[in-house]
Order: C-alpha cells, then structure tokens, then sequence
C-alpha cells in the first residue's frame, strides 16, 4: 500500500504510524525489532546528515533488506528535507515519501517550493509531507511560538496538493527544558479544516497521554528521533564504563535492545 493512502486510512480510523529515525545499522535493527514483535507498519525515517553519514543508496539497500528481513511493513521517508534538490534525488533513490521542509520561509516560498515536490514525486506515486509553523529544531529557541494557524493549513494544502502536514502546537525538536504543553484545541480546528492527515514533528519526551490524544485529534504520524539516539548511546556508555571488551559484536546488543524496548512502548500509543 502507498503511503499516502495508508496515512488516509489511519485519519478515518483515529491512528497513526510511528515515523522512526535511524543512523546505522544497530539502530535500524532496533525499530525493526520493535515492529516484528508488535506485528506493527512503520515508517524508517532519514535526515540529510544520516544520508550524508550512511550514503543514500546504502542507507535505501538498508532500510529495504532490513523492512524484509525482519518482515514489517514499511515504507522510507526523507524527513526535513530542505531543497527540492535532495527530495529528487531522494525519490529517484526509491524513497516511498519525502518532506521538503520549508517552515523557515515565507508562506509563499514554502508553497512555491512545496508545489514543486509534489509535481515531482506525482511520477513516482510517492506521499509529500510539508511543515508549516514554527516546530524548534536543534540549537532554536523552544520559547517562541509560531503555531500553525488553521486557515493559513487550509491554504497551504490547498495551494500545494500536499498529502500529510506537520503542525506547530507546541512541540519541538530534541529535548524538552519541561513538559511541553499541546495547543490541542488548535490541532482540533486544523484537522477540522484540512482535509490531509497531519503529522507530530518532536514526538521525543511528549507525554504518553497527550501522544494518544493527538492521535485521536487528527494525527495519522508521530516521529520520533531524539529517543532513539539518547537510549541508544546512554546504554552503551554505561557498558563501556570499566569495561576493556572490545567486541563490537557483545556490546552493541544491548543498546540495540534498548531501543527496541522503547520504540515497542511508543507503538503501542498510536494504535
């Protein structure tokens, strides 16, 4: 099934697919068991400093070998795109679904750009998903709040065919200073006036609660990065403390398995 067409049949049924970043292969194995285990679909989720790390047709060879090796259901997603440049490349690489991120524009650059992907990926049936607002990322102040604003959505899907949006009610990238508080009234009028599904940019650190109650307002994805990298290295720093193995093969199993555990909790939230 196409992504797309997934992510609609979630926003009638009220659930969504757990959007999962990966960085190597100790890591991809981490989701992918997590999947396998819960009989769970997933979308494998890679930025453009993991494609730069990895190689884009290796990090693509990975996620598809390892999607049918562990048996799940899957699909493959640019997350944060930021030119229209990397999203060809991307869909020509065989990506199921990529995002242009253009949230730091104007409204209208963001529709020009936005528009050109969708164009774009139309040869290659592939689902485009677009930001609009103000989501913090990496080193950005989480103080500012430029929420999406219903009927700026309403336009913006409008003007650009988008088929998923990510909003800002309140969440962030990275790490969180306190709990963050979701604008869930404002998630309520968007998901009323936008026809798409919409999607939960920095699901790391949201409470399990208000998870489930964007999900039942209209949120068909949840990504989920920071986690991921936290657990997984916070694990094996605690192994490697006074410890002289030097078996990579000993002391990544356990870090993988961590994430495992984690990422098995956060399916069970959006289904």
């Amino acid at each position: 099934m196409l992504l797309q067409d997934k992510l609609v049949e979630l926003r009638k049924s009220k659930q969504a697919l757990l959007a999962t970043n990966f960085y190597n292969f100790e890591t991809l194995k981490g989701v992918l068991l997590a999947a396998k285990e819960v009989n769970s679909p997933l979308i494998l989720q890679l930025t453009q400093s993991s494609i730069e790390y990895m190689g884009l047709e290796n990090a693509v060879s990975m996620a598809r070998t390892g999607l049918d090796f562990y048996g799940v259901e899957g699909w493959v997603h640019l997350d944060h795109g930021g030119s229209t440049e990397l999203a060809k490349r991307c869909l020509e690489a065989g990506f199921d679904s990529v995002m242009f991120d253009g949230s730091d524009l104007t409204m209208e650059l963001n529709i020009k750009f936005t528009k050109e992907v969708v164009a774009m990926a139309k040869k290659y049936n592939a689902n485009v998903e677009a930001e609009l607002g103000y989501v913090a990322k990496l080193g950005q102040s989480k103080v500012k709040t430029d929420y999406t604003s219903p009927d700026d959505a309403l336009e913006f899907v409008t003007e650009t065919g988008v088929n998923a949006l990510a909003v800002a009610i309140g969440t962030a990238h990275g790490f969180y200073i306190e709990e963050p508080k979701l604008d869930f009234d404002r998630l309520k009028e968007i998901s009323n006036t936008t026809p798409i599904p919409l999607v939960l940019h920095g699901g790391s650190g949201i409470p399990d609660d208000s998870i489930r109650k964007a999900v039942s307002l209209g949120i068909c994805k949840v990504n989920v990065a920071t986690e991921i990298k936290n657990i997984f290295m916070n694990t094996l720093k605690t192994l490697l403390t006074n410890n002289e193995e030097i078996d990579l093969r000993k002391v990544f199993p356990p870090a993988t398995l961590s994430i495992t555990k984690i990422i098995k909790q956060k399916l069970s939230l959006v289904r």
